[in-house]
């Protein structure tokens, strides 16, 4: 008759140490290697294999190590936890250490049945972590099964390399480009959304009315909406196209909203957009009630509060201090962000030719718009958006302007005016709603038929001329701003609003800015993963080659259109902000500067310069008008507002208008000195006033309140006495690879990362560090590259302990520490003895390794899981008459160092002495067990305090007896001198 095991038992079969998991029954045990991961499980039949109860082995006194091996073999120990016993049931499997302030999403998350949140945090605070934080701990936890992100098509294979990199959910992308691909894979009947869990979806794909329904009808219990802003539409709204897609996108998320099982997360940095019924609609998707909620009562407000979260930089700079309601500021935690941008606006003027140029230009458009009036509304409205993109593309560039004054206008197919406006505005005007930026920075056409008009190909012939700094002197102008930033160390990105612009930039700059700058390119004629890969390439050109030390006088400049001024992160790889063309919209200029001003950037000052034109007739205007309002309003709010597009286009087409009747030498006079304009005007400074006033009513009105600083404190001290952080992670690597006699190089430049070579390592380490990096690269006896971010490419570690080859070297500590015959250096032993003047009595450390059989009730059902958790106990005088110290004490003993040699039989006494009185100390491991236990339960239950059918039937049980893994006895310093036959005390 075979034994019953219970699950968190110790058992030995084939030769090692196992634990007994929750799945196993009495025919077949389903079991985990003792330290081992969730890859390594194994059902074993008892009927055909030897099975039988074990013990830990505890330490041998003959096997003695140093002063760091408590750290070492702590720190080993916890990077192979993979599931930890705390209510966070994915931390401890991430590739990202979260800040804390974005544990609060999680924290509401864990309070609601089912998950609905609006999450609008400002730029650059992490939106995408806390949606992924959320995201793997329910389908860690069972809550949900299947995901679906909702995103742009450019931000897609972004979304799924934050997946995979920081969370391990490998998501499968469902784009126009793909589609066909995945269904030739479909079994008969299949949806394409059953046969692959997670996916990451174009919304502008799916909100087609054939994907659309089969969407809605297979759709994942979890949803992520990015941009949630652009899927919702103000209640008068027009018709045109960007609205008459938001309301496409609006009606399938009501579908999908619809289903109130279903976890929903949006996501937007701009939720209001200057619209009150269009927050309104977003608030409904949350939860249809919050819609109508009466968000001026304070019953409404706290309502909202449950499901709404919205931070400016401000508030989480500094974390968890006095000031936010805790009593000291041991946990506070400072996240680096720019503490400023410098800004500069700087002002070029045209050559003469240039100046004729434009001046014909601007009589040709006068003469064209004057003509269309008289034939009709529609041929008014083309002939306008012609206009408008012959004179924007004039003043980009002259190989702007040469291909569009060549180029077909997009609105002359229109067969209305309404189609015209539809057809021209998008691709003319910079809408802060529009995020459909792909296919908006081609030149756009100002012929108005097949085959431009002798004129038009005469100032086509003209611009084409004048190319170079020659004849161009915003070129010029840009090649000295740019010779500025690299001399002070900046590495700019120049943006520009047209493809011919960037390309023609490329060329021109191309050997102009130093032997050691590399530039490249990136408009819309590549795919967003090529766009990807060439800054990549880009980043990596200017490094040098991996493993080298990187050249500091090397530079990067990147030439980009607005392709990149959404969602793509740049903060890593540059540090100033060019405008080379000013948009005609502040909030393009907020969306590219936001790609480098952001979390993660390592410049504490971000440079952005805005260059204009000041005899253009077009630049200086819309700077006055737009650009020193949206920064007062930024400067007073702290924030920015989104303009409204109305605001915008109405600036935009006062300009164009005066310019039209005026020409270029009305320019010196003020808009809001102009006859015919100032009522219009008057209007726009009404409601961008009122926007703000709604934005900054907003931020205070509905701040965070759901969860106050001092429950996430208490979390995150529970989180790092559990798994650590960051700097435990790279401290044991550099540390743990020195002992093991690979060739560590630490520049010691601030970023963290290090080299190292493995060649002389043991065959062992070797080996499993091949297995994870490639084979040519440890046997070469190559320098790795270890990096402090988890985005790395191929042959690199990055420093987190989920990375395989930190698992490898911990693996390797781990294992050498437990079996004394390991050939080769063994970093890490069970015991230690040191002389050291850190304690005044003797004291002994321990290092504890306890498992839990928990049993976690969900909506889906019970889930039972079996954790571990390691733990550093210590205690004062002798093991008969312990004195237990506090957690604090504790941990400082980690830190304790030698002052003083050790003589070899004291060491042996000492030793044999506590590992003799282990069973004398069962009694306080098993109470310290059952209080971790009760603590780990009251955690559970804090967490989801809210939720009482989850709460309901939780149990945390200890399993005995625990593991002591690690004794290490510290003794005071003695006045007498040691005796001659003695063991260094960085030996012993």
């Amino acid at each position: 008759m075979s034994l019953t095991y219970t699950a968190g038992s110790l058992v030995a079969a084939r030769g090692r140490e196992w634990v007994v998991l929750p799945e196993s029954a009495a025919e077949m045990l389903v079991l985990r290697p003792l330290g081992g991961s969730e890859d390594d499980i194994a059902a074993v039949f008892p009927a055909f294999e030897e099975v039988r109860p074990a013990e830990f082995a505890a330490p041998s006194p003959s096997d003695v190590g140093d002063q760091r091996s408590a750290g070492l073999l702590r720190t080993a120990l916890r990077i192979g936890f993979r599931s930890g016993a705390g209510p966070f049931r994915s931390l401890a499997s991430i590739a990202v250490e979260p800040r804390a302030y974005q544990l609060v999403p999680l924290l509401m998350a864990l309070r609601q049945r089912t998950v609905r949140l609006l999450i609008s945090d400002d730029v650059g605070i992490g939106k995408t972590i806390e949606a992924g934080l959320i995201a793997k701990e329910l389908l860690a936890q069972g809550e949900a099964t299947r995901l679906t992100v909702l995103c742009s098509p450019s931000l897609a294979e972004q979304w799924q390399s934050e997946l995979r990199e920081k969370f391990g959910i490998e998501a499968e992308l469902v784009l126009a480009s793909t589609v066909s691909r995945l269904e030739r894979g479909l079994d008969l009947g299949q949806s394409l959304f059953d046969k692959h869990p997670y996916t990451i979806i174009s919304t502008d794909f799916i909100k087609s009315t054939r994907h659309r329904e089969d969407f809605v009808r297979h759709c994942p219990d979890l949803v992520i909406v990015d941009e949630a802003h652009s899927c919702v539409t103000a209640d008068d709204a027009g018709q045109g196209a960007v609205s008459g897609t938001n309301q496409l996108r609006h009606e399938l998320l009501r579908k999908v909203s619809a289903d109130a099982d279903r976890h929903l997360l949006l996501l937007t940095a701009t939720p209001h957009s200057g619209k009150e019924s269009a927050f309104r609609n977003l608030l409904g998707l949350v939860r249809p009630e919050l819609a109508t909620l009466d968000l001026e009562s304070p019953a409404g407000r706290a309502r909202l509060a449950e499901h709404f979260v919205a931070r400016k930089r401000a508030d989480v700079r500094e974390y968890l201090t006095k000031e936010d309601g805790l009593a000291d500021d041991s946990l506070v935690q400072r996240t680096a962000f720019p503490s400023d941008r410098w800004t500069k606006d700087e002002p070029y003027k045209l050559t003469p030719e240039y100046r004729a140029l434009l001046d014909d230009a601007i009589a040709y458009a006068r003469d064209r718009v004057a003509a269309a009036g008289e034939q009709g509304r529609r041929e008014a409205r083309i002939a306008w958006w012609s206009v408008i993109a012959l004179l924007r593309s004039m003043v980009s560039s002259p190989a702007a302007a040469a291909q569009t004054l060549k180029t077909r206008s997009e609105s002359a197919t229109a067969r209305t005016a309404q189609e015209a406006d539809a057809l021209g505005s998008p691709v003319a005007a910079d809408s802060a709603d529009n995020d459909r930026l792909e296919g908006m920075d081609v030149a756009p056409g100002a012929a108005e038929s097949e085959e431009a008009g002798a004129r038009l190909l005469e100032l086509s012939e003209r611009a084409a001329e004048l190319v170079g700094p020659a004849g161009d002197a915003k070129l010029k102008a840009l090649t000295r701003h740019l010779k500025g930033l690299i001399a002070d160390g900046y590495s700019p990105i120049v943006f520009c609003r047209y493809i011919p612009t960037a390309e023609y930039l490329a060329t021109q700059l191309d050997g102009k800015l130093g032997r050691k700058t590399k530039i490249a390119a990136v408009t819309g004629t590549l795919s967003p993963q090529q766009r990807l890969e060439r800054i990549e390439q880009l980043a990596a050109e200017s490094a040098g080659e991996a493993g080298e030390a990187a050249d500091p006088a090397a530079r990067r400049v990147l030439i980009a259109t607005d392709c990149l001024s959404e969602g793509v992160n740049l903060q890593h790889h540059f540090d100033a902000v060019v405008h080379y063309d000013l948009a005609w919209n502040p909030t393009r200029h907020d969306q590219r500067e936001g790609r480098v001003d952001r979390y993660g950037q390592k410049r504490d000052q971000v440079r952005v310069i805005t260059m204009f034109g000041e005899d253009n007739g077009i630049d200086g205007k819309v700077l006055e008008v737009l650009f020193m309002k949206h920064r007062q309003i930024m400067k007073d709010l702290g924030i920015s507002v989104s303009v409204p597009d109305e605001t915008a286009s109405g600036v935009t087409d006062a300009v164009v208008e005066w310019l039209l009747l005026h020409g270029r030498q009305g320019s010196q006079e003020s808009l809001f000195d102009l006859d015919g304009h100032q009522e219009s005007l008057d209007r726009i400074e009404r409601e961008w006033n009122s926007a703000a006033e709604r934005e900054k009513t907003s931020r205070s009105k509905y701040a965070q309140r759901a969860i106050h600083p001092e429950e996430v404190a208490r979390e995150v001290a529970a989180v790092r006495a559990a798994l650590g952080g960051a700097e435990e992670v790279r401290d044991f690597a550099v540390q743990a690879l020195r002992d093991l006699d690979a060739l560590v190089r630490d520049p010691g430049d601030g970023t963290g990362d290090f080299t190292a070579q493995a060649g002389g390592a043991p065959a062992g380490l070797r080996d499993a560090l091949a297995a994870t990096l490639g084979g040519r690269l440890v046997e070469e006896d190559r320098q790795i590259p270890f990096r402090t971010t988890p985005a790395i490419g191929r042959g690199e570690a990055a420093l987190v302990r989920t990375d395989p080859a930190i698992g490898a070297i911990a693996s390797y500590v781990l294992d050498s520490a437990l079996d004394a015959n390991t050939p080769g250096p063994r970093p890490a032993r069970r015991c230690g003895v040191v002389t050291t003047d850190a304690v005044t009595v003797r004291t002994t450390l321990l290092l504890v390794r306890y498992r839990f059989h928990l049993t976690l009730p969900s909506r889906t059902g019970e889930r039972q899981l079996v954790a571990e958790d390691a733990r550093l106990l210590a205690y004062e005088g002798m093991p008969s008459r312990a004195r237990w110290l506090d957690d604090d004490a504790t941990a400082a003993l980690l830190a304790a160092r030698a002052s003083g040699n050790t003589h070899e039989q004291l060491v042996r006494n000492q030793i044999a002495r506590d590992l003799g009185a282990l069973p004398d100390l069962a009694g306080h491991l098993t109470e310290y067990g059952t209080r971790l236990a009760g603590q780990l339960d009251a955690s559970h239950r804090r967490v989801r305090k809210a939720n009482e059918e989850i709460v309901r039937g939780l149990k945390v049980v200890p399993q005995e007896p625990a593991d002591v893994l690690g004794v290490y006895v510290y003794l005071p310093q003695q006045p007498a001198a040691a005796s001659a036959s003695t063991v260094s005390g960085a030996e012993a």
